[in-house]
């Protein structure tokens, strides 16, 4: 179970999610819980640089008895490629992918720009590479661990 504490509008929540199997999860969010399901969901971490923050719309804060909540799945995802698997290291939305597929890239390039509680994070690439797949677009909502990125 990993658990959070995230901070909206000036009220914290205490959430905490347990393992997601078959892209379904329980979520405990103050001591209520809600099954969610999720578009897709995986392990691994890329290292990540925060920025500065960001200049997103405030997001509404979360109901007191909110229903139970469904991702809207995005077309079914693809069998990643064979590779590096490049993920998410925290949730947040997908601000700019930066590369494109077949491109090059160094170690320590930025690969794509994730925004999670109004930061900016640069997600980079931890070796050099082909880009082989990118699991992801602009305005997409991820979840920790979820496949952004495949480097070959």
């Amino acid at each position: 179970m990993k658990e959070f504490c995230f901070k909206i509008n000036g009220k914290e929540y205490q959430c905490a999610v347990e393992e997601i199997e078959a892209g379904k999860a329980n979520v405990t969010v103050n001591g209520k819980t809600y099954q969610v399901e999720t578009a897709q969901a995986a392990p691994a971490k890329p290292k990540i640089q925060a920025g500065t923050a960001a200049s997103v719309a405030k997001p509404a804060a979360v109901p007191a008895a909110a229903p139970k909540a469904e991702a809207k799945p995005a077309a079914a995802p693809a069998a990643p490629a064979a590779g590096v698997q490049v993920k998410s290291p925290l949730p947040g939305s997908v601000i700019k992918v930066l590369v494109s597929e077949g491109q090059a890239v160094k170690k320590g390039d930025t690969l794509l720009t994730l925004e999670s509680m109004k930061m900016e994070n640069a997600i980079m690439a931890e070796q050099d590479g082909t880009v082989k797949q990118i699991a992801v677009t602009a305005g997409q909502n991820v979840m920790q661990d979820d496949l952004l990125i495949v480097l070959g």
